[in-house]
């Protein structure tokens, strides 16, 4: 083989090599965007808590291993930690093992560890109180008479009409709603259970009463701010004027804790979900279908909605009710 033999196969073994390292990075990318950004968020936040762990007690992280790993998920179940966020670690950590190529760490004896934890800790959790439809009318009494008091009346009403999650609301622009005879039809661009972003439309028809209809709401409040394009919920100054940029999620959460304060509930006990979670229990309340309920929450999983019909039907038919006590 001669010097320009050895040269060309030289450069096809680079050119291979670069190649392959693209592609490393590409497929990195690919699992990095598999997940949606509030998901991304607490991995990143989950698995920093993992590392600065490790770092104190001197222990291996990346990869780690079996005793490390087990000694964690110990110490947080010791320190009270719910067993949902103990799970959601799990996958944080899991997860980042994926990303930099080693295998996953919940080995066999992890998930005797995680058995363990599970039965003695208990998997029952207290969820956030849902916002059923009565709760909403006594919110909407206690909006200020300004422009902000318009704008929270659309958050209340669409978020609750449309079944929105928080992320999803603050995520909504003027350009992907359309003002109907029937209604608002909301397009949603990327949601919690459309990870490939297809896309989901819901409609919200108009309310009965004007005051409590979220059409009317929607409509009021792009008039009353002046908007013609851009992100529908925007924060707004104490001149009165309105932002360009968008609401955060965790504002939604605190204009219902506002509201819900404000009506003298324990604002602990709801939160930017509540809004979602009292819509489909109130439909539940009201015999709505099973079918009806999941096509505006675009939940996948019926046992999901099957729990908030439950909860809309505990004095429904009770057993314990009309039997002479």
């Amino acid at each position: 083989m001669n010097s320009n033999d050895i040269t060309i196969k030289n450069n096809e073994l680079d050119k291979a090599e670069e190649t392959l390292k693209y592609l490393l990075e590409q497929k990195r990318e690919y699992i990095s965007n598999s997940r949606a950004k509030n998901t991304v968020k607490s991995y990143k936040s989950d698995w920093k808590h993992f590392m600065q762990w490790c770092k104190h007690n001197q222990l291996n992280y990346l990869p780690t291993n079996d005793e490390t790993y087990s000694l964690y998920l110990s110490s947080l179940a010791t320190r009270g930690f719910k067993v949902s966020t103990i799970r959601r670690r799990m996958s944080s950590i899991a997860q980042a093992h994926l990303v930099a190529g080693y295998p996953s760490p919940t080995t066999a004896h992890i998930k005797v560890v995680w058995a363990g934890i599970k039965r003695v800790h208990g998997t029952i959790e207290i969820g956030k109180l849902p916002v059923v439809v009565d709760i909403v009318k006594q919110m909407l009494n206690e909006l200020p008479d300004k422009l902000q008091g318009v704008r929270d009346r659309a958050i209340l009403l669409i978020g609750f009409a449309g079944a929105f999650r928080r992320s999803e609301l603050v995520s909504l622009d003027i350009e992907s709603v359309s003002v109907v005879k029937e209604g608002l039809i909301i397009q949603v661009d990327k949601s919690k259970t459309d990870q490939e972003g297809k896309g989901e439309s819901i409609g919200i028809p108009y309310g009965m009463f004007e005051q409590t209809c979220p059409v009317r709401a929607y409509i009021n409040w792009i008039q009353a701010a002046g908007l013609k394009s851009g992100p529908v919920f925007r924060s707004i100054n104490r001149h009165n004027q309105v932002s360009h940029t968008r609401l955060s999620d965790k504002s939604v959460a605190l204009i219902v804790k506002r509201y819900i304060n404000a009506v003298g509930l324990d604002e602990k006990l709801y939160s930017g979900h509540s809004l979602r979670a009292g819509f489909a229990t109130t439909a539940a309340m009201l015999g709505k279908s099973e079918r009806s309920i999941m096509d505006q929450t675009r939940h996948r999983s019926e046992a999901m909605v099957r729990k908030y019909i439950r909860m809309g039907s505990f004095f429904k038919e009770n057993a314990a009710g009309n039997i002479g006590l």
